[in-house]
């Protein structure tokens, strides 16, 4: 088990001396307010990938209707030279 780089048995070393230092009552409340911000990053982190995409998308569409704009407006441009 490879969790953030962390395996097995540095995870069993961090956790001992978590339960020394807060104690076994507040270790719960600990990792429950970790896992919520961590629910949270992540949360945010897909939102933030949604805006880029759906910004990225709008950008490209953009281009690809000045493209046909641009094409359109080249034959008529050469039949008003000629």
């Amino acid at each position: 088990m490879n969790v953030f780089g962390i395996g097995l048995p540095e995870m069993m070393v961090i956790l001992v001396i978590a339960l020394l230092i807060f104690g076994p009552k507040k270790l719960p409340e600990i990792g429950k307010s970790m896992g919520k911000a961590i629910r949270g990053f992540q949360d945010a982190s897909k939102e933030f990938e949604n805006e880029f995409k759906k910004e990225a998308q709008q950008l490209e569409e953009s281009v690809k209707m000045n493209a046909l704009l641009e094409e359109s407006k080249t034959p008529e441009s050469k039949m008003n030279n000629e």
